[in-house]
Protein backbone atom coordinates (compact mmCIF):
# COMPACT_ATOMS: atom_id res chain seq x y z
CA UNK A 1 0.00 0.00 0.00
CA UNK A 2 1.31 3.48 -0.71
CA UNK A 3 2.08 6.34 1.79
CA UNK A 4 0.15 9.31 1.83
CA UNK A 5 2.04 12.77 2.60
CA UNK A 6 -0.44 14.88 4.66
CA UNK A 7 2.38 17.75 4.92
CA UNK A 8 0.39 20.18 2.37
CA UNK A 9 -2.14 20.06 4.90
CA UNK A 10 -0.33 21.14 8.06
CA UNK A 11 0.06 25.04 6.44
CA UNK A 12 -3.77 25.39 6.19
CA UNK A 13 -4.90 23.21 9.68
CA UNK A 14 -4.31 23.51 13.50
CA UNK A 15 -4.78 20.71 15.64
CA UNK A 16 -5.49 18.03 13.52
CA UNK A 17 -2.45 16.22 14.30
CA UNK A 18 -3.63 13.34 16.12
CA UNK A 19 -6.17 13.13 12.79
CA UNK A 20 -2.94 12.29 10.83
CA UNK A 21 -1.76 10.10 12.71
CA UNK A 22 -4.29 7.79 12.77
CA UNK A 23 -5.71 8.31 9.11
CA UNK A 24 -1.57 7.34 8.63
CA UNK A 25 -1.77 4.15 10.46
CA UNK A 26 -5.10 2.89 8.72
CA UNK A 27 -2.37 1.76 5.67
CA UNK A 28 -0.83 -0.83 8.43
CA UNK A 29 -1.98 -3.97 8.70
CA UNK A 30 -4.13 -4.63 11.65
CA UNK A 31 -1.40 -7.79 12.58
CA UNK A 32 -4.69 -9.82 11.55
CA UNK A 33 -6.26 -9.64 15.15
CA UNK A 34 -9.77 -10.92 14.66
CA UNK A 35 -10.57 -12.64 18.15
CA UNK A 36 -13.00 -11.20 19.37
CA UNK A 37 -14.84 -10.15 17.01
CA UNK A 38 -17.16 -7.08 17.47
CA UNK A 39 -20.02 -4.55 16.56
CA UNK A 40 -19.91 -0.94 16.82
CA UNK A 41 -23.78 0.51 16.08
CA UNK A 42 -25.34 4.15 16.25
CA UNK A 43 -28.19 4.06 18.80
CA UNK A 44 -29.13 7.94 18.69
CA UNK A 45 -27.98 11.28 17.72
CA UNK A 46 -24.91 10.96 20.31
CA UNK A 47 -24.82 7.63 21.44
CA UNK A 48 -22.58 4.21 20.47
CA UNK A 49 -22.73 0.37 21.53
CA UNK A 50 -19.28 -1.77 21.26
CA UNK A 51 -20.84 -5.55 21.03
CA UNK A 52 -18.08 -7.85 21.52
CA UNK A 53 -19.04 -11.85 21.56
CA UNK A 54 -16.91 -13.17 24.52
CA UNK A 55 -18.35 -16.54 25.27
CA UNK A 56 -16.88 -17.93 28.12
CA UNK A 57 -15.26 -14.72 30.04
CA UNK A 58 -17.44 -13.57 33.10
CA UNK A 59 -16.76 -10.20 34.46
CA UNK A 60 -14.37 -10.85 36.63
CA UNK A 61 -12.24 -11.56 34.13
CA UNK A 62 -12.62 -8.83 31.59
CA UNK A 63 -11.18 -5.01 32.30
CA UNK A 64 -12.22 -1.91 30.43
CA UNK A 65 -10.24 1.20 30.55
CA UNK A 66 -10.89 4.13 29.10
CA UNK A 67 -8.32 6.90 28.57
CA UNK A 68 -8.18 10.11 26.72
CA UNK A 69 -9.26 9.29 23.23
CA UNK A 70 -9.22 5.44 23.57
CA UNK A 71 -11.01 2.55 24.89
CA UNK A 72 -8.83 -0.49 25.56
CA UNK A 73 -10.97 -4.22 26.46
CA UNK A 74 -8.77 -6.74 27.77
CA UNK A 75 -10.14 -10.61 28.68
CA UNK A 76 -7.86 -13.12 30.83
CA UNK A 77 -9.28 -16.16 31.22
CA UNK A 78 -8.40 -18.02 34.13
CA UNK A 79 -7.07 -21.59 33.80
CA UNK A 80 -9.74 -23.87 34.75
CA UNK A 81 -7.95 -27.53 36.29
CA UNK A 82 -10.66 -28.77 38.33
CA UNK A 83 -11.81 -31.28 36.17
CA UNK A 84 -9.52 -33.78 34.69
CA UNK A 85 -11.14 -34.15 31.62
CA UNK A 86 -9.69 -34.43 28.22
CA UNK A 87 -11.04 -32.11 25.12
CA UNK A 88 -11.32 -33.94 22.07
CA UNK A 89 -12.11 -30.71 20.17
CA UNK A 90 -11.35 -27.32 21.58
CA UNK A 91 -13.66 -24.61 19.64
CA UNK A 92 -14.47 -22.31 22.69
CA UNK A 93 -11.50 -19.69 23.12
CA UNK A 94 -10.09 -19.69 25.90
CA UNK A 95 -7.19 -17.31 24.87
CA UNK A 96 -6.49 -13.35 26.67
CA UNK A 97 -7.19 -10.77 24.27
CA UNK A 98 -6.97 -6.99 24.25
CA UNK A 99 -9.09 -4.71 22.06
CA UNK A 100 -8.07 -0.83 21.24
CA UNK A 101 -10.34 1.37 20.10
CA UNK A 102 -9.40 4.70 19.33
CA UNK A 103 -12.36 7.77 20.43
CA UNK A 104 -13.42 11.03 19.30
CA UNK A 105 -13.36 13.91 21.18
CA UNK A 106 -15.55 14.32 24.00
CA UNK A 107 -17.06 10.66 23.76
CA UNK A 108 -17.33 8.88 27.12
CA UNK A 109 -18.05 5.42 28.67
CA UNK A 110 -21.44 5.54 30.19
CA UNK A 111 -22.22 1.50 30.57
CA UNK A 112 -21.10 -1.74 29.81
CA UNK A 113 -22.99 -4.72 30.86
CA UNK A 114 -22.41 -8.51 30.29
CA UNK A 115 -24.92 -10.76 29.37
CA UNK A 116 -25.68 -14.07 27.28
CA UNK A 117 -21.78 -14.01 26.44
CA UNK A 118 -22.24 -10.48 24.91
CA UNK A 119 -20.06 -8.06 26.39
CA UNK A 120 -22.20 -4.81 26.11
CA UNK A 121 -20.02 -1.05 25.92
CA UNK A 122 -22.49 2.33 25.51
CA UNK A 123 -20.82 5.46 25.08
CA UNK A 124 -21.72 9.19 24.99
CA UNK A 125 -20.80 12.01 22.53
CA UNK A 126 -21.19 14.49 24.83
CA UNK A 127 -20.51 18.26 23.47
CA UNK A 128 -19.84 21.04 25.95
CA UNK A 129 -22.13 23.85 25.63
CA UNK A 130 -18.82 26.18 24.48
CA UNK A 131 -18.23 23.75 22.13
CA UNK A 132 -21.63 24.16 20.21
CA UNK A 133 -22.94 25.91 17.24
CA UNK A 134 -24.21 29.53 18.68
CA UNK A 135 -26.46 32.17 16.29
CA UNK A 136 -24.77 35.50 16.67
CA UNK A 137 -26.67 38.69 16.52
CA UNK A 138 -25.93 41.40 13.80
CA UNK A 139 -25.83 44.97 14.99
CA UNK A 140 -27.57 47.28 12.75
CA UNK A 141 -26.36 50.87 12.10
CA UNK A 142 -28.85 53.32 13.13
CA UNK A 143 -30.50 54.45 9.90
CA UNK A 144 -29.97 58.36 9.72
CA UNK A 145 -31.95 60.44 7.73
CA UNK A 146 -30.92 60.82 4.21
CA UNK A 147 -28.88 64.10 3.49
CA UNK A 148 -30.09 66.56 1.03
CA UNK A 149 -27.53 68.02 -1.24
CA UNK A 150 -27.19 71.82 -0.30
CA UNK A 151 -26.38 74.04 -3.50
CA UNK A 152 -26.20 77.49 -4.01
CA UNK A 153 -28.22 78.87 -6.65
CA UNK A 154 -27.07 81.89 -8.54
CA UNK A 155 -29.25 84.59 -10.78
Amino acid sequence: MRHVDFTPLYRSTVGFDRLFTMLDSLGQPDQGQTYPPYNIERTGENTYRITMAVAGFDETEISIEAQAHALAVKGEKKEDNADNSEFLYRGIAKRTFERRFQLADHVEVTAASLKNGLLHIDLLRSIPEAMKPRKIAIAAEPVSAPKAIEAQVTN
